[in-house]
Order: structure tokens, then C-alpha cells, then sequence
């Protein structure tokens, strides 16, 4: 063993437990603080890195190590699948690691330092959003979803989503490294007063949502149990406890029956007497094979007179519920529990024309479990008019893990960035409702059950958020910045290496002429 790889190793294995640090500000160990600083060791072992290629392969390793740990629930459904995913998202790292070797090795001026106070950032949310393509899986542990709990931080999600607190607490974390390692110090403390002061001012700087509506919305869970009859009828008979309370609309959660409504007239007719005595609406989590002979889940609105629409998911959960090139990675189903078949996805995204009790239109975004994940999705119910969005969820599988409450914190980044109210109703916990600023109204955990009734205020139809008018234009511009920088790097680095040719022939000439 050579020197140089005596000291490497020691360094990429610290790396990969560095990549595990940020994964703790997540709801589970919730140390939400923690986010602030979480990347500086990995970020002071690439700087320290003794070249551009060892610093990303340290980025490598610090991604992978983010990953096994923000996602080691999967195992049961991936099995070794996990490790093949860790060093898949890790790579995208490398690119964090070269960045910040490049910027922030050695003696750091103040030149540099600017530079990657923005670049560094930019770097983090080009790589967040590149493994939230849903192809790839979509997105989960994004960085800024760790502030969930802070809707003062949550004001940032409003004008950029999520993207934009993720840049926040990237650019804190790089300037408190730039503080750490050499002068100047006072650009990077005030660079980093700054981010965390923008959140708070934004916040109280935004109007007052104006008050609307406030309408009962009962979520459903029925807990654990044996099987899924069981499962059905712990759902009715909860359901049917709501009689005489004034509800608006009952949500039952994902998976909440197998039975496909279209087909199934006794399960159909006992909801639509269900819907007809608490004089709500009930929307129910279809997940059923179809008369094509196709799984899909499905949002049921039934009423008393039967279903009155239905919205099909459409981001299925990778190898949960269909498994990417089956041919090729069939195999995984065999050593854990992944999809054994593929469900079947829906086409196109649709409000459901629920009504309150008072037969008032409540036009809801109804959405299934994992596309909560998406802000797309939300703000595509925002712009449609939803003035509620709904989610029903299934995290059973993973009830003894960090899963379900990092699940159900998603609701409050949501809410932030649409500018919409946001329910969940979920089988086993979490089930939770936010209001329009992120801020919790309700929660029922994963060791309860029953029906959880929230009076949630609603938000007008035709208010919409910065995010809502722009869309993603943070990871867009953050694209854009990593690519500038990129080409610079390029160009910089032929430049140094024609001057160093340069100076090898100069000399070169001088000893001939000796």
C-alpha cells in the first residue's frame, strides 16, 4: 500500500459518514438545526482533498453516504438494491466535491469566495433536482425540506419551493466553511446572516393570507391490521362514528380498499350510505385490479348517489409499486418485497368536484401517497384552483422507520409553496393537516387510530404564490450557474495548462541555448 493511498482511504470513508450527518436534521432523529451545518465536514474533506479528482470522488462517496441512510427503509423493498442506488445518486455528488475544491482549497480570496457562496449552492440544488427526476426515483430528503417545521424558513418555499430553502442552507453551510478555513471572515458571516435572516423577513414582509372559508374535513385511519377486509371495515366503521358530527369531507387513505367500485356494487353501496348518513362526501383510496386485468390506485369521490370522479396515480413509487426496466432488474423482486407486478399509471392530473355539506363546490387536488414528494404536482392543483389539496398515503411498510413522519413533514412544504391548505390521510400514521403557511393544525401519529377532524381554513382560488406564478426557475437558474461555472473550469484550466506548456518549452529553449 502506497502513501497516498494510506491517507486517502481514511478520508472517503469519512467522507461516506459525513454524507450521513444531514440525514439526522430530517424528521426521525429531527435535529432540524443541524441542516445549517451538516455539510461542513464532508465539505472541509473535499477543500482538503489533494486534487480535483480526489475531491469528487470524496463528493462520491459523501452523496452515497447520504443516501444509505436518508433511504435505508427501502431495504425491505429493494434489498441489495440500495447500495446500487446509493452509488448511483452519489456520483451526481462528484460534482459538489470538484466545486468545492476548486473554489475553496488553499488560501481562499475574497474572489473565490463570492464565487462559490453562490456557485456551491447552485452545484447542490442542480444535484438535488437531477435525482428528483422521477425516473430516477423522484424526490425525497431534499435539503430544505428539513426546515418543514419553520414556517418563517417556509416563506422562502413560497417565492423559490423547496429548491430555494435548499440553496439557503447550502450557502450557510458553505460560508460558515469559508469562515472556518481562512480570511476573509467577515464576507461569509455576513453572507450567512443574511440567508438566515431572508426567511424571517419575507415571512413578515408577505401579506396576511386573506380568511376564507373554513371547512371540517375528517381523515381516516384505521391503524394496523390483519388483512385487507379488515382494513375496509375498520375504515367504515370509523366512518360511520362521524354521524351527527358536522364534517364536510371524509378521507380515507391509500390502499383503504381492494375492491374495484366500479365493479364492486355492495362495497359501493355501503360507502354511498356511509356518504349519505354523515351527509359528507367520502374519498376513497382504491388500490384494484380493473376490468383490464391492471392494478391502479385510484381517488374516489363517492357521494350518495355513487362515484362522482376519480383520479388514477400517476408517479408510481419505483419498485414499491412497479420496478424501472423489470426485464432487466426483475430479479429484486425475488430477494425482497419489490412490485411483483406493475401497477398501471394515470394519464393526465384532474381536480375532484367534491361539494361541502352545504353543497358549496370544494374542487379538491386529490394525490396519492409518494406524489406528495412532487411540487410540481401541488402546484399544478394550485393553479387549476384547488383550494384545498388532499393526500392519502400508505406507509405501513415502513411503520417502525424514520419514513412515515418524514412522509408526512412533506405536507407542510407543500402548503408553503402553494399557498394551499394541506391534509393527509394516511392507513397506519401519519396522518397530519397543515395550513396555507406550512404551520400544523393536527397530527395523528403512527401509534394511533380513528379519525382525525381538523377545521381547516381554506384558501381563495385565485390566490397564488410567487412559486405557483414561476415554477422552478431556482433549480432552472441553478442549472444554468453550474453550467456557466463548468465551462469557466474548462476554459481556465486549458488556459493554465497552455501557459504551463508555455513555460516547460521556454525553459527548455534557455537549456538548449546553454
Amino acid at each position: 500500500m502506497t502513501l497516498r493511498t494510506a491517507l486517502t482511504r481514511p478520508a472517503r470513508y469519512a467522507s461516506l459518514a459525513a454524507g450521513g450527518l444531514p440525514v439526522l436534521a430530517f424528521p426521525g432523529a429531527g435535529w432540524d438545526w443541524l441542516a445549517w451545518v451538516a455539510l461542513v465536514p464532508g465539505m472541509l474533506l473535499m477543500r482538503a482533498a489533494g486534487s480535483g479528482r480526489e475531491a469528487a470522488v470524496r463528493g462520491w462517496w459523501f452523496g452515497a453516504g447520504f443516501i444509505l441512510v436518508a433511504m435505508y427503509w427501502l431495504v425491505p423493498s429493494i434489498g441489495p438494491g440500495l447500495p446500487a442506488l446509493a452509488v448511483l445518486f452519489g456520483a451526481l455528488q462528484a460534482a459538489l466535491g470538484y466545486t468545492v475544491w476548486r473554489l475553496l482549497h488553499g488560501r481562499v480570496t475574497t474572489r473565490r469566495a463570492l464565487a462559490a457562496l453562490v456557485v456551491v449552492p447552485a452545484v447542490w440544488v442542480s444535484c438535488e433536482f437531477a435525482r428528483s427526476w422521477h425516473a430516477l426515483g423522484g424526490p425525497w430528503a431534499l435539503l430544505g425540506a428539513s426546515q418543514w417545521q419553520h414556517p418563517a424558513v417556509l416563506a422562502l418555499a413560497s417565492v423559490g419551493g423547496v429548491w430555494l430553502v435548499s440553496a439557503a442552507v447550502a450557502a450557510v453551510n458553505t460560508a460558515v466553511v469559508i469562515a472556518c478555513t481562512g480570511r476573509p471572515r467577515a464576507l461569509p458571516v455576513a453572507a450567512a446572516a443574511a440567508v438566515l435572516a431572508a426567511g424571517p423577513v419575507l415571512f413578515a414582509a408577505l401579506p396576511e393570507p386573506a380568511p376564507g372559508r373554513t371547512v371540517t374535513v375528517a381523515l381516516v385511519q384505521p391503524g394496523q391490521t390483519p388483512d385487507d377486509s379488515s382494513r375496509l371495515a375498520a375504515s367504515e366503521r370509523i366512518t360511520a362514528g362521524l354521524v351527527g358530527r358536522p364534517v364536510d369531507l371524509v378521507v380515507w387513505a391509500e390502499s383503504s380498499t381492494t375492491a374495484d367500485l366500479d365493479r364492486d356494487t355492495a362495497v359501493l353501496g355501503r360507502i354511498r350510505a356511509l356518504s349519505a348518513a354523515t351527509g359528507a362526501q367520502v374519498l376513497v383510496g382504491e388500490d384494484a385490479r380493473k376490468a383490464d386485468g391492471r392494478i391502479s390506485k385510484d381517488a374516489v369521490l363517492v357521494t350518495p348517489d355513487g362515484i362522482a370522479a376519480r383520479y388514477r396515480k400517476i408517479r408510481l413509487v419505483p419498485f414499491g409499486e412497479y420496478i424501472p426496466l423489470r426485464p432487466l432488474f426483475g430479479w429484486i423482486a425475488g430477494v425482497s418485497k419489490a412490485a411483483a407486478e406493475n401497477r398501471a399509471p394515470g394519464s393526465a392530473f384532474r381536480l375532484l368536484p367534491a361539494t361541502d355539506r352545504a353543497g358549496r363546490p370544494l374542487p379538491v387536488g386529490a394525490l396519492i401517497c409518494f406524489e406528495s414528494a412532487f411540487p410540481d404536482m401541488s402546484r399544478a392543483a394550485a393553479r387549476d384552483g384547488a383550494p384545498l389539496i388532499v393526500y392519502q398515503s400508505s406507509t405501513s411498510t415502513f411503520q417502525a422507520t424514520w419514513a412515515p413522519a418524514q412522509h408526512a413533514s412533506l405536507g407542510a412544504i407543500r402548503a408553503a409553496e402553494s399557498g394551499r391548505p394541506v391534509v393527509q390521510a394516511a392507513l397506519t400514521g401519519d396522518s397530519v393537516a397543515y395550513d396555507r403557511q406550512g404551520r400544523r393544525l393536527a397530527r395523528l401519529d403512527t401509534s394511533g387510530s380513528g379519525a382525525l377532524t381538523v377545521a381547516v381554513p381554506l384558501a381563495g382560488s385565485s390566490a397564488l404564490t410567487w412559486y405557483d406564478r414561476l415554477g422552478d426557475w431556482v433549480p432552472v437558474g441553478s442549472l444554468a450557474v453550474t453550467a456557466f461555472a463548468a465551462g469557466w473550469a474548462v476554459r481556465t484550466g486549458r488556459g493554465s495548462a497552455g501557459r504551463a506548456r508555455a513555460a516547460a518549452e521556454s525553459e527548455e529553449r534557455s537549456n538548449v541555448g546553454v
